[in-house]
């Protein structure tokens, strides 16, 4: 039965993708993918002959009804974005919806997620946590972490590197500079770091050291 299967790649070593990830990628009558030229690289390493096309925030409105279409024809679709899990702060959620509201049969298969390894690693109560996946850039950003303020499970921040260091000021400013926390850097690659500390510390270190790559933060929750 055809059906859309979201697949989770790599975050960073190509190597950890799973056995059943591969499978149903060679298996796929179609990949979307976040970045043909990205997923290439991925595909080609792999030896996944599959047919690719595009599928990306800025399309995904146009095509979902195209998708869902072929898919109720005959074709089994998977999806992937550029590193992780689809629909975690990456394409997916729409088509997934938009799959489900019309009776097609949706699959997620298990695998690499950057918030799970910066938790874990951060030392930091990781039982209940909330994620907050990236920060309204503008508009909404004070009210977000106004409201999270009285927050007591840790919680985790998607990032970019350039705004980290205004993230963790402003964080500072609303959780208290000497707030704990950790940021997670190229998780799984080369040049992985895992820094803990206060709020202001974490801030102070990447003034002079600005950084570079996908980075997660992770901050304690308000004590009781």
């Amino acid at each position: 039965m055809s059906k859309l299967i979201l697949v989770p790649t790599p975050i960073g070593n190509l190597k950890d993708i799973t056995y059943r990830a591969v499978e149903t990628l060679e298996n796929a009558d179609l990949i979307l993918a976040e970045d043909t030229r990205h997923a290439s690289k991925l595909l080609n390493h792999y030896n996944i002959r599959s047919a690719l096309q595009s599928h990306h925030m800025f399309n995904e409105h146009k095509s979902v009804e195209s998708i869902c279409s072929r898919i109720l024809s005959g074709t089994t679709i998977a999806l992937i974005t550029d590193a992780g899990t689809p629909g975690i702060s990456d394409p997916g959620f729409l088509l997934v919806r938009s799959c489900l509201e019309k009776g097609i049969p949706v699959e997620t298969l298990p695998g690499p997620t950057a918030l799970i390894p910066a938790i874990v690693n951060s030392g930091l109560p990781c039982d209940r946590f909330c994620f907050e996946g990236f920060l309204p850039a503008k508009k909404g950003r004070n009210k977000r972490l106004t409201g999270l303020e009285e927050e007591t499970r840790t919680m985790v921040f998607y990032e970019s590197p350039y705004r980290l260091v205004k993230t963790l000021d402003e964080m500072a400013q609303h959780f208290r500079s000497d707030r704990e926390a950790c940021v997670s850097r190229e998780i799984s690659k080369i040049y992985e770091e895992n820094l803990r500390g206060t709020l202001s510390y974490l801030s102070d270190h990447y003034k002079t050291k600005p950084p570079k790559g996908e980075i997660v933060i992770v901050v304690a929750g308000k004590k009781d």
